[in-house]
């Protein structure tokens, strides 16, 4: 089955925007043996976007639509697919009353522009119409239409949960859809791409692999078709397998898992506690470490240890440390591992240092270099990386690379190497 996806928004066509949402939607529909064959983005310009559509519908077995849902003057989908269809707006009672009630419990006045949410073309039915997340789908001479809120994670949810599932059903040449997500830390896409070559005679089976960033892991999607449960299920498991055999140890997770989880769970099954000391994350790794649900029987706490004050005070970095190596250096993010450790009296103290930029930088310690410390009943480790990009890209590698090494630690796997 082949369609299109159609972007709506003058944010993206002026690039103050990424366009996410195309870039989501083909992916997933991609992975799932789907073809898409025009991806086009219009401004807010209701002529040209009548026109896409109606295109749109003469070539494609499906199309998708997103942005233009919300309430602002700008948002014209609706309009812009009644015209396109000549069906006429109807308020849709159940999604008007989903509007009244979010606007009583916050104490708001229900205005023309909210209203306006609720009125969607003749025929349309409501995606998720009891969700905080909606849109419509409806069917046009046999093809299948979704409109889709603009937003990011609200787009997702929909499309995951409802839009693909729905598509899918309607594909009858084979009926038995299987995936699965491995997350991976430490190589690159590009070395991704180059490491899997290997794995053809899965894809000769129909294994379909999906490469997919997101900083600062990357995920590779497995998708197998077929006609029954079992052989769809086998290729799945031989694909995974060979992945993990030639991926190793940087595959941490997959499915709904993520690092914190892994990590989480590690420490549960040795019986131990972590505690942070972080300087140029700024609890970041704390609040990800709590992301996790029962973090906190594993978790005493932490402390940002900004300054090399509350170094010294808090956590016992000595004077001569800090002199003799500065604070960005293996001796202070040791030091720093083995006091948090014995503050919150944890079995494993997690430290991390560094220069996260754009400034402070230098020759020898230029922007991005950070250094990892670990401590145990048994050893203290250091080690010394470079991260590149901004200051959220430095501190973003900085807490993954400091779970990663939890989670190897405590699963026997060697650390990444560094600089």
């Amino acid at each position: 089955m082949h369609g299109e996806i159609i972007t709506i928004g003058n944010e993206l066509v002026n690039g103050r925007t990424l366009d996410l949402n195309a870039w989501y939607a083909a992916g997933r529909l991609a992975a799932c043996g789907l073809t898409v064959t025009r991806i086009t983005t219009v401004g807010d310009h209701p002529e040209r976007a009548v026109s896409l559509l109606r295109e749109a519908l003469a070539h494609s077995r499906f199309v998708i639509v997103t942005g233009g849902l919300g309430s602002t003057e700008d948002d014209v989908t609706s309009e812009i697919v009644a015209e396109a269809l000549g069906r006429p707006l109807c308020r849709d009672e159940e999604m008007f009353e989903l509007i009244r009630g979010y606007v009583t419990r916050r104490g708001r006045e229900m205005t023309p522009s909210l209203e306006k949410m609720a009125w969607v073309p003749e025929g349309s039915r409501m995606i998720n119409p009891r969700g905080s997340a909606c849109g419509f789908s409806m069917v046009e001479n046999e093809v299948l239409l979704y409109f889709l809120p603009g937003v990011p994670d609200q787009m997702r949810y929909l499309m995951d949960r409802f839009v693909l599932p729905e598509i899918l059903e309607r594909e009858e040449t084979l009926p038995v859809m299987r995936q699965r997500v491995l997350k991976l830390y430490g190589p690159s896409e590009p070395e991704l791409a180059e490491l899997l070559k290997g794995l053809s005679a899965c894809e000769a089976e129909g294994a379909m692999l999906g490469f997919y960033p997101h900083f600062p892991e990357n995920h590779i999607t497995i998708s197998v078709r077929g006609k029954d449960e079992p052989s769809v299920m086998g290729l799945l498991g031989r694909t995974e397998r060979e992945i993990r055999r030639i991926m190793g140890s940087c595959v941490f997770a997959s499915g709904n898992d993520s690092m914190e989880d892994v990590v989480g769970r590690g420490l549960k099954e040795k019986g131990l506690t972590l505690a942070t000391a972080e300087s140029c994350t700024g609890g970041r790794i704390g609040d990800r470490i709590t992301d996790a649900a029962g973090s906190s029987s594993y978790f005493p706490g932490g402390v940002v240890a900004y300054s090399n004050e509350v170094k010294k005070a808090f956590l016992g970095v000595s004077e001569k440390t800090l002199q003799t190596h500065g604070a960005v250096s293996d001796a202070t993010a040791r030091e720093m591992a083995r006091g948090v450790k014995e503050r919150f009296g944890a079995g494993i103290g997690l430290s991390v240092t560094g220069i996260a930029g754009p400034g402070g930088g230098s020759r020898q310690k230029p922007v991005g270099t950070v250094h990892i410390g670990l401590a145990s009943d048994d050893v203290t480790l250091s080690g010394k990386y470079r991260f590149w990009g901004g200051r959220g890209q430095v501190k973003a590698q900085t807490a993954m690379m400091a779970l990663d090494w939890v989670r190897r630690m405590l699963y026997g796997y060697p650390f990444l190497p560094g600089v």
